[in-house]
């Protein structure tokens, strides 16, 4: 059957309105996370096999989930890469206001981190570079491209001068040590975090919080400085319900996942849980 040209025109006006649709958080399977995953660190991962993320130096694959069924704290002591990317991290200019226990980002697989990184504070060292700060010398991991990338954040904020006391003096960058009252390593173990002037930060236990039970906050850090983050890879730990809103991590994949996701701060368009396809 032959369609008349205006079908035909019809059809395709409808198809290209479905691509240009972000898929929508629920949409989104553990199988594309993962895809996202390996995309954003080329220097070290190479694909996925048999339920196993691929590394290029040869050395043994990581299981993507250990079978393991976690509630929340749990998931943050000991997660595995599936746990990492169960909540989707929503990006943008924007504030936003996260329900309980929404972390994204903050649960990590540390397993990963030590594979992306370095396995000891040694093996962090050899790969840590300065790189200039607002007038210090701040000591940044060179590998998955952390230090260029926050060179391109620097650059892009020394364009506002008046953000400058927000910036400096950091509060640290590398630091082999664990996170504060847990038991797996911080992000600043990897050489791939910074926690910006403290001055002017707002931290859920600086605030009387507990786990679970957080009183609220009135951010105090611009958000064009989150952008400029966010625009090269780092997430902000503004955007967590255990909020720490002078911490910024180099996490690409999740910013990657937020725009597959259309995961927006701005239209708030994004789930408190995470509710995606497991995609098994």
């Amino acid at each position: 059957m032959t369609l008349s040209p205006s079908i035909d025109r019809a059809l395709v006006f409808a198809a290209m309105l479905l691509l240009a649709v972000p898929a929508q958080a629920d949409d989104l399977s553990l199988a594309r996370k993962v895809k996202l995953l390996i995309d954003a660190y080329p220097q070290t991962l190479v694909g996925s096999e048999g339920g196993s993320i691929l590394f290029g130096d040869g050395e043994p694959a990581l299981p993507i989930d250990d079978g393991k069924a976690k509630d929340h704290t749990r998931k943050l002591a000991s997660g595995d890469i599936e746990d990492s990317l169960s909540q989707i991290y929503p990006e943008g200019p924007c504030e936003t206001r996260p329900k309980v226990n929404f972390d994204p980002g903050r649960i990590r697989s540390e397993a990963l981190m030590k594979r992306l990184y370095g396995g000891s504070a040694r093996e962090v060292e050899a790969s840590l570079v300065e790189i200039e700060w607002f007038g210090s010398k701040l000591p940044v991991t060179k590998r998955q491209g952390v230090a260029q990338a926050l060179e391109k954040v620097r650059d892009a904020l020394k364009a506002m001068p008046d953000l400058t006391i927000f910036l400096t003096p950091s509060a640290g960058t590398f630091n082999w040590r664990k996170v504060a009252g847990a038991s797996n390593l911080s992000v600043h173990s990897f050489g791939a975090a910074i926690d910006l002037n403290s001055r002017y930060a707002d931290y859920w236990i600086w605030a009387g919080g507990k786990p679970g039970r957080v009183q609220g906050r009135d951010n105090r850090i611009p958000m064009s400085i989150v952008d400029a983050f966010e625009r090269n890879g780092f997430i902000w730990g503004g955007r967590w319900y255990h909020y720490d809103t002078m911490h910024f991590e180099y996490r690409p994949e999740l910013l990657a996942i937020a725009k597959a996701a259309g995961a927006s701060a701005c239209r708030q368009t994004f789930p408190s849980e995470n509710s995606v396809s497991r995609g098994r």
